[in-house]
Order: structure tokens, then C-alpha cells, then sequence
């Protein structure tokens, strides 16, 4: 059996997700694996948690609600913690922020300097700065995991990588945003307009107080750039991406599409003769691209293998971290 000791950096919704997704099958993880799986350091803005031989992860979950308090042993910054902790994986969760892809461009490469691997679900260091990452990442034997930043628990990266290894990938074009689903879903199905169903998306906990990155097309850009970048060898960034969001989709516009037998999806397209447009467009109902709710698909043409599409859920904690346990699996494969 090995030990395999990660650090969290970015404790909110996915890193506690992580932490109870591996509480639950730890079990599972040692028999099925050969894989003892020890959180050894948790670092956040509120503070930082270190035990070298594992921290209890339910008592790391009561953070989230208040019931623990944090700490900051000896003051040591977050830095300090990715690169004089004793781990192999670092798993960096902070919030995605794609015009700089701080703080997390910092943490990456800090960790990958320090040689230590990394999973992360933050899409911003790798919109912004794929190759360079992917170099270092490289050059000191260390592995970048990011399947949850593209599809959540989708599994798009590894299925191309992995199980579609030997074809060649044409185009893949899918719905990569659980939020404007969820919105356009609601609105044909209703004929509710767009400000009433984005409010109720806001208190179900499926759109962010401010949307504008959904809404506006730019969360499904970056995932495209790192589609493009990581399947096609682009050097894109979310600029490259041509983008119209779907603030102006009106109820109308939806009942005039549903009886011409289609539907309105947000779609994203990449392919490897350079295409990269983020844009709603009409999909026939009986299409696989058609699927409702907060669910994510995308369809994968190749030359081989023709047609592969795959569907699964695109948000939430849980979702997010199976797909980051699955890249840290992945590793000692």
C-alpha cells in the first residue's frame, strides 16, 4: 500500500468536497487502489491546518460551518506551506480568476518548482498560461491534473487522452455550463423570462451572486481554451474565443424554436482547424446535445471512433471532487 499525502489549497466548496469524498472511501481507496490517501495541510484565506501524519477529515468539515476554528500555526503563509511541507500532491481549489489566474497561477507553480504534483480545479492559471505550465510541469517530472476544470464530473480529458488514445479528435462542441442550462431550461420550459429564472437559479444555489462569467459566455471560453490547448496543442487564451452569452434570450425567442422542433443551448465549439466560438445556438430536440436541467454533454467527433458523446453533471462539491480523486488515482496508476 502507498501513502499518498496531499495539500488543499482553498478550502470552500470543492476542497471540502474533496475532503469528504476521500472520508467516505478511504475504505475503497486502500482496497481497491492500494492507496492510503492522508490530507496533511489545508491552507486558506481564513487560514492553515498541518498534521504530517493526516488530518481527520470530519473535523476539518466542521469549518465550514463555524463549528472549528481556524488556525495559523507559527504564522506561515500559504506559500510557506506548499513548499516546506512534507506531500507529494497539491491540490489547488481557490477561486478561478481569468485575467491574471491569481492566486492560483502563484500556487501552481510554486508546488511544481517545489516538485510536487498537481490536481487542480481552478480554470485560470490554465487558460492562461497552459504551455508554460505543461512545460515546468514537464521538466520537473511532476503531473498537472485538471480534469474538473472543464466538465466537472464529466470525464472529457480522460476519455480523449485515455480511451480514445490512437483516434484522431475533429471538433468537440457541447454544453460546458451547468448555470445557463439550468436557464434556458427553465425559460422553454415555462415561458419564464430570463431576470425571474436567473433569480431562482441564484437561490437554489446553481448561478453566483454575480453570473456575469455564465451568463456572458466567458466560463464556457475557458473551458474551450482548455480544451483547444490541451487536445488540439493551441496556445489560445479566453481572447481567442469568440463569445455571445445569453442575457438576451427571450421567451419568445424559445417558443419560436420549440415549434420549429428545436432548442436553444448555449453551445461551445472547438475544433482543430482552429474554430473557438462560445454562442447559443439552435439544437434539434431529438440531438444528444439536448439535455436539460444543470446538465453538461459534449460531443466528441473523431476519425475512428466516430461520434462519442458524454453526459454528466457540471457543478457542485461532490461532482467536482470525484473528478479530482480521479486525477489523483490517476497518478499512481
Amino acid at each position: 500500500m502507498k501513502t499518498v499525502r496531499i495539500s488543499i489549497i482553498g478550502f470552500g466548496y470543492v476542497g471540502a468536497g474533496l475532503a469528504e469524498v476521500i472520508r467516505r472511501k478511504r475504505a475503497d481507496l486502500v482496497s481497491t487502489y492500494g492507496l492510503d490517501v492522508r490530507i496533511v495541510g489545508i491552507a486558506d484565506l481564513n487560514g492553515i491546518f498541518i498534521d504530517e501524519q493526516g488530518l481527520d477529515e470530519a473535523e476539518l468539515l466542521k469549518l465550514r460551518t463555524g463549528a472549528k476554528d481556524w488556525e495559523r500555526p507559527g504564522g506561515m503563509t500559504t506559500l510557506e506551506l506548499i513548499k516546506e511541507l512534507d506531500y507529494e500532491v497539491m491540490v489547488e481549489t481557490t477561486h478561478t480568476d481569468v485575467t491574471s489566474g491569481q492566486p492560483g497561477l502563484t500556487h501552481i507553480t510554486t508546488a511544481l518548482e517545489s516538485g510536487r504534483h498537481v490536481v487542480t480545479s481552478n480554470k485560470g492559471p490554465l487558460a492562461l498560461e497552459y504551455s508554460r505550465l505543461t512545460d515546468l510541469a514537464a521538466a520537473q517530472g511532476c503531473a498537472l491534473k485538471y480534469e474538473a476544470t472543464v466538465g466537472g464530473a464529466m470525464p472529457l480529458i480522460s476519455l480523449i487522452r485515455d480511451n480514445l488514445a490512437g483516434n484522431g479528435v475533429l471538433s468537440i462542441q457541447g454544453i460546458l455550463n451547468g448555470t445557463c442550462n439550468y436557464i434556458l431550461t427553465r425559460m422553454a420550459e415555462e415561458g419564464l423570462p430570463y431576470e425571474h429564472v436567473l433569480k431562482e437559479a441564484q437561490e437554489l444555489g446553481y448561478a453566483e451572486a454575480d453570473p456575469s462569467s455564465d451568463v456572458k459566455g466567458l466560463d464556457t471560453a475557458v473551458k474551450l481554451v482548455i480544451l483547444a490547448n490541451s487536445v488540439f496543442g493551441m496556445n489560445a487564451t479566453y481572447r481567442d474565443v469568440e463569445v455571445t452569452g445569453i442575457t438576451a434570450i427571450t421567451p419568445d425567442a424559445l417558443k419560436l424554436a420549440d415549434d420549429a422542433g428545436y432548442v436553444i443551448k448555449l453551445i461551445g465549439e472547438v475544433s482543430r482547424e482552429g474554430c473557438l466560438k462560445a454562442r447559443p445556438r439552435l439544437v434539434p430536440k431529438d440531438d444528444p446535445l439536448n439535455v436539460g436541467g444543470t446538465l453538461n454533454v459534449a460531443t466528441i467527433k473523431t476519425d475512428l471512433a466516430g461520434d462519442i458523446t458524454v453526459i454528466g453533471k457540471g457543478a457542485g462539491p461532490i461532482e467536482a471532487a470525484s473528478a479530482i480523486l480521479a486525477d489523483i488515482i490517476s497518478i499512481y496508476r
